[in-house]
């Protein structure tokens, strides 16, 4: 759909639509750039001040990925205020005003629609030294891919919709999709990344795509590696599947090859569509244990290595 629109021919765009990157990035000056992004979805939980907190945490997420500092929110509101209480979207509006508090990030105003369906998130720009800009598409042969939270959010929320998930499996995962990537982004930076991008809903295997192509390099996945939220392979085991993981998997299959048959527990997990996931990192394999590391030290306990980038081969994608 995208290729069909124009594109801008302004010198300022740094980062526009061409890679599928988190967020666009337009230089001011030399000196400055202005990072953009928005993300907006119907609830994922049935607490509303926690719907807010996750909104505004995978919204804040894109500026973090570009390596930017949030700077200004604006609240994006779909609400049926005849059907339900102004109090209910207080809640969430309160949700979300925190988690931009604790990101340092104003919300200076919004807008608001009825709509039969809540839907919740933000417009938010932040800043960043145009020098200094990440994107999706700069790994190179050789790299280490990290990636900083654990997956499983997908399964997780689905079986909680349906009174399934065991409230330690649902602790964990509202615990990693609440916790803003802003550490994670200042810990990276010191150890000079390649590439980053953060895992929503095309989940690992769609933003790992969108990486590979972006970069011209093929993932060899190491999925036995992968980080995942605690007691979520019962919930995989239940088929506590979303619409997502299905389109995920038709997304990637004709750039993936398959060189042994994975375990399918983790397989899933990989085409499961994320909710405030992790940043999925690129960086040259000698800055890899460190960077590993400093991840744990500041909080992202999960922080695990996930893949090797490769020279691109016959296919941008392998499950070895």
């Amino acid at each position: 759909m995208l290729r069909d629109l124009p594109r801008s021919s302004d010198p300022a765009v740094l980062v526009g639509t061409e890679t599928a990157d988190d967020a666009g990035v337009y230089r001011l000056r030399s000196d400055l750039a202005l990072v953009q992004t928005v993300d907006f979805f119907p609830p994922v939980l049935d607490d509303p001040f926690i719907y807010g907190q996750v909104a505004a945490a995978n919204a804040l997420s894109d500026v973090y990925a570009m390596g930017g500092t949030p700077k200004t929110a604006l609240n994006l509101v779909c609400f049926p205020d005849h059907l339900l209480p102004l109090a209910l979207l207080g809640e969430i509006l309160r949700g979300g005003a925190e988690r931009c508090a604790a990101a340092d990030c104003a919300v200076v105003g919004g807008h608001t629609l009825r709509d039969a369906e809540i839907k919740f998130g933000l417009a938010v720009t932040g800043i960043v030294h145009p020098d200094q800009v990440l994107t999706n598409a700069g790994a190179r042969p050789g790299d280490r891919l990290l990636l900083t939270k654990p997956v499983g959010t997908g399964f997780v929320t689905t079986a909680a919709k349906a009174g399934r998930c065991p409230p330690a499996t649902l602790a964990a995962a509202v615990a990693s999709m609440t916790l803003l990537n802003r550490s994670a982004s200042e810990v990276m930076r010191a150890h000079q990344p390649h590439a980053v991008t953060d895992i929503t809903g095309f989940g690992l295997a769609g933003h790992g795509l969108e990486m590979a192509l972006g970069s011209g390099v093929t993932i060899r996945w190491h999925l036995d590696r992968l980080p995942l939220l605690p007691g979520v392979e019962e919930l995989v085991a239940g088929r506590f599947f979303t619409r997502a993981r299905r389109s995920n998997r038709t997304f990637v299959a004709e750039h993936l090859q398959v060189e042994r048959q994975p375990d399918p527990v983790r397989e899933e997990l990989f085409y499961d569509a994320q909710t405030s996931g992790g940043l999925l990192i690129a960086v040259a394999e000698s800055e890899a244990p460190a960077l590993a590391q400093a991840l744990r030290a500041a909080g992202c306990l999960a922080a695990a290595e996930v893949g090797t980038v490769c020279p691109r081969g016959p296919k941008a994608m392998i499950l070895a």
